[in-house]
């Protein structure tokens, strides 16, 4: 296929950047952002053979895209194709080890050089690729199509802010996104901002993540922590981003004047930061258990925070009240869809641009209230302790919405069929 000049000038330059990719992943490592067992990964290097038969590539950028392709994962596995899966985070990585079904292989993105690209498909050879949401890597994306290699978009998402930014290079987003064979969009919306950017074959699917499974929770944990809590008031901050643990510690001081026995469980949406949350509780003048140290949340402690990987299922299923973080601090929130499948009452900031359609759902619903400042959060958490009701109306409401907006999974595979079906009639 003919490259536009544009990303003929973008494959050259990323060419000359190709001898610093060393230099790049080192600097990440330094930083935990990357596995130092599998850092060959990221130049396209594997140490697994391709499976025999027919593979399909799923991309998605880190945990929460990964979690969304599970159920495509499956499907996909059942129709009889190998999977590999990409992710570009550690984190996803280490989710994905214990999530990923049998017969399923989780790799590290290549970065998006042309060696490297190069390299990586050289090995895996994807009778299809999906991109999740918003990955629009152009070498990528040029070397699959330049194979003749099926290309479609899932999941795809495209912020207003995203959006904008990409009008200012329009002949560059629409020669890309006119490689792509169908754009499966989240919302009409979505759909609506990929055409006005160039994708010419764009159909409104749904959102995968409404169909991932609830997080999974080791039942023995769960058990000795629900026992240890008993009958103390508790309430989840989860995935809370720098500038929300101190909204959080406050609120707690606001609350034990009326609830002396309260538990607040802080789980970071970076692990690594625990130890620094302890010690920011320490400055204000409370004691904090560290769930990696191998503290427990014991009565007269009411901070504790849950630092570690894979265990954010457990957690909320000990309380039913959570606020999602990342939506007091202007970085467009968290998805909400897996504290509500677990019948969550959810409360949330005003920033939550990221999954606008999803909270609007849940807060017209009833399930989710949006909180502006430190004082309406303690205010909202006050009430509903103290109302234990109001609290079940609203957990109740979040698993219903949830529930009835399911089914994106159904439409992506129905999209694809045409695909699968060449596949098939290849192997024969």
């Amino acid at each position: 296929m003919k490259k536009a000049p544009l990303l003929s000038l973008y494959s050259g330059l990323t060419w000359l950047l190709t001898p610093l990719a060393p230099v790049l992943l080192d600097w990440r490592k330094k930083r935990g952002k990357e596995d130092a067992r599998r850092m060959g990964e990221r130049l396209g290097r594997a140490i697994i053979a391709r499976p025999k038969g027919t593979l399909a590539w799923l991309h998605g950028a880190s945990v929460g895209e990964a979690l969304a392709l599970l159920p495509l994962v499956d499907a996909l596995r059942a129709k009889g194709l190998n999977v590999l899966i990409t992710t570009g985070t550690v984190s996803s990585a280490q989710i994905l080890s214990q999530r990923l079904p049998p017969g399923a292989i989780h790799q590290f993105v290549p970065l998006d050089l042309p060696a490297c690209m190069k390299r990586f498909l050289d090995h895996w050879r994807p009778d299809l690729v999906l991109l999740a949401e918003s990955e629009i890597w152009p070498n990528l994306i040029m070397d699959v199509t330049d194979r003749a290699i099926p290309l479609i978009m899932v999941n795809a998402r495209l912020s207003e802010r995203s959006f904008q930014r990409w009008q200012k290079m329009p002949g560059f987003i629409s020669a890309l996104l006119k490689r792509v064979d169908l754009c499966l969009a989240q919302t009409r919306d979505d759909a609506a901002r990929l055409m006005m950017l160039g994708a010419p074959r764009v159909q409104v699917a749904g959102n995968l993540k409404f169909d991932s499974p609830a997080p999974p929770a080791d039942s023995t944990k769960l058990a000795e922590v629900t026992a240890i809590i008993g009958p103390r008031p508790v309430w989840v901050a989860a995935s809370t981003h720098s500038g929300e643990e101190e909204i959080v510690l406050a609120v707690h001081r606001h609350l034990m004047r009326r609830f002396p026995d309260l538990l607040t469980i802080i789980v970071p949406r970076h692990a690594q930061r625990g130890l620094g949350i302890a010690e920011l509780a320490m400055a204000n003048g409370m004691e904090a258990g560290v769930r990696s140290r191998g503290d427990q949340p014991v009565a007269g402690r009411g901070i504790y925070i849950a630092d570690t990987m894979g265990e954010l299922g457990l957690f909320y299923r000990v309380a039913s009240l959570i606020y999602v973080g990342k939506s007091m601090v202007a970085m467009g929130g968290q998805n909400p869809i897996e504290p509500a499948k677990l019948g969550g009452a959810i409360l949330h900031g005003p920033h939550v641009a990221n999954f606008t359609e999803v909270y609007d759902t849940l807060d017209r619903a009833g399930a989710a209230i949006m909180v502006a400042d430190t004082d309406t959060l303690a205010r909202m958490l006050g009430i509903l302790i103290s109302d234990p009701a109001a609290l079940r109306r609203m957990a109740r409401a979040a698993a219903e919405a949830v529930e009835n907006l399911g089914g994106a999974s159904s439409h992506v595979i129905k999209a694809l069929e045409p695909w699968l079906l060449h596949l098939r009639m290849e192997q024969r």
